[in-house]
């Protein structure tokens, strides 16, 4: 399975996840080209470290454009997710 296509199954499966964010948020600043604090991977467990660097490595060779059409539309559901007022119960 291509990493893309993982770490949107991941946001998808528990957007509100503390791995589901930091992944959300990577997608998000790779596709609005805005900074991402890189402690934020090194948090990650060494599985989901890799798959974070995977995708940077799709991202890079851009040959998944549909694919990151969707996990950055999930991406974007997920971020949303923490600052909608009934999220912060």
């Amino acid at each position: 399975m291509r990493s893309i296509k993982q770490v949107k199954n991941i946001i998808e499966a528990n957007p509100k996840s503390d791995v589901a964010q930091t992944f959300a948020k990577l997608i998000l600043s790779l596709e609005t080209e805005q900074a991402f604090p890189m402690q934020s991977l090194y948090a990650l467990n060494t599985s989901d470290f890799e798959l974070a660097i995977e995708v940077l490595k799709d991202w890079r060779l851009d040959r998944f454009y549909i694919g990151k059409a969707k996990v950055f539309d999930a991406s974007f559901h997920a971020s949303n997710l923490l600052t909608l007022p009934e999220a912060k119960k």
